[in-house]
């Protein structure tokens, strides 16, 4: 379940955002929104692509994603 939502997510950030799929899976794998994915007592895992993706997409805005996976300003 978690495996085919972090593929649609990376679908979408590659598409939306034209990276390339080891950008989107970095970005993915580096980012506050996957720990909560990861976190089974939020439920966020069995939320659908699209809730889950606009929660990336906030984090995305309000910081950047950084090569060592922080969240810079």
């Amino acid at each position: 379940m978690i495996e085919e939502l972090v593929k649609e997510l990376v679908l979408k950030l590659m598409e939306e955002h034209k990276m390339s799929m080891k950008e989107a899976l970095d970005t993915v794998y580096n980012s506050d929104t996957y720990g909560k994915v990861l976190d089974l007592e939020t439920g966020l895992f069995s939320q659908s692509t699209a809730y889950v993706y606009s929660i990336l997409e906030r984090e995305l805005k309000v910081g950047r994603i950084v090569a060592d996976g922080t969240i810079g300003g």
